[in-house]
C-alpha cells in the first residue's frame, strides 16, 4: 500500500490502570483523532486505551487494537477495539503499536509506555507526550525529542491543527 493510500494512524499509548485524568484527556484524544479522519490505534485494553478507544468511536471513527494476548482474556480488547490484532506476544506488541503509528500521544503510563515512546524515538515516529516521561538522551545523539505538555487544552489545540495538517502521502508534513 503506497503512503498517499494508507489511512493516518494514530497511536495513543498509556497504563491500563490510568486515573480519571488520563482516562478524560485520552477519550479527548481518540474523538479529536477520529473527527479529522484518523485511524486510533492502542493496545486495546483498559484505562487510556479503552477511553481513547471509547472517544474514537462515539466520534463515529475507526479503531485497531493490538492486543498482547492469543484470544481474548478479561479486559482485552475493550468494547471499543473495532479491529483487534491478537499477537501473542506480550509486551513485545509494542514495537508493533508504535511501527504501524502515524504519531504517537502518550498519555500518563509506566514502564510499557516508556518502552514505547523510546520504540517510537527509535523509528522517528513523532511522539507527543501529556503528563507522561520526559526524556532526554544524552549529548550528541541529535534525536527528535517527544513534544512534552501540562496542559490538556494546550495538548488538544495543538493536536487539533497537527491532525489538520496531516495529508495521506504527505508525511514529511508532520512536525515534531
Amino acid at each position: 500500500m503506497s503512503e498517499a493510500t494508507r489511512l493516518p494512524v494514530l497511536a495513543v499509548l498509556g497504563a491500563a490502570d490510568a486515573t480519571a485524568d488520563e482516562e478524560q484527556v485520552a477519550e479527548a484524544v481518540g474523538a479529536l483523532a477520529a473527527r479529522r479522519g484518523w485511524v486510533v490505534l492502542t493496545g486495546g485494553g483498559p484505562g487510556v486505551m479503552a477511553a481513547a478507544s471509547r472517544g474514537a468511536v462515539a466520534a463515529g471513527g475507526l479503531t485497531l487494537g493490538i492486543l498482547p494476548n492469543e484470544r481474548p482474556v478479561a479486559g482485552y480488547p475493550n468494547p471499543w477495539v473495532r479491529i483487534g490484532v491478537f499477537t501473542g506476544a506480550g509486551s513485545a506488541r509494542n514495537a508493533f503499536n508504535v511501527l504501524s503509528a502515524t504519531m504517537c500521544v502518550a498519555i500518563g503510563g509506566g514502564a510499557g509506555t516508556l518502552s514505547e515512546i523510546a520504540l517510537a524515538l527509535k523509528a522517528g515516529v513523532p511522539v507527543w507526550c501529556w503528563h507522561s516521561w520526559h526524556v532526554q538522551p544524552p549529548p550528541p545523539h541529535g534525536r527528535t525529542l517527544p513534544r512534552v505538555f501540562e496542559d490538556r487544552r494546550a495538548l488538544l489545540v495543538a493536536l487539533d491543527v497537527e491532525l489538520r495538517q496531516r495529508v495521506p502521502g504527505d508525511a514529511d508534513r508532520l512536525t515534531t
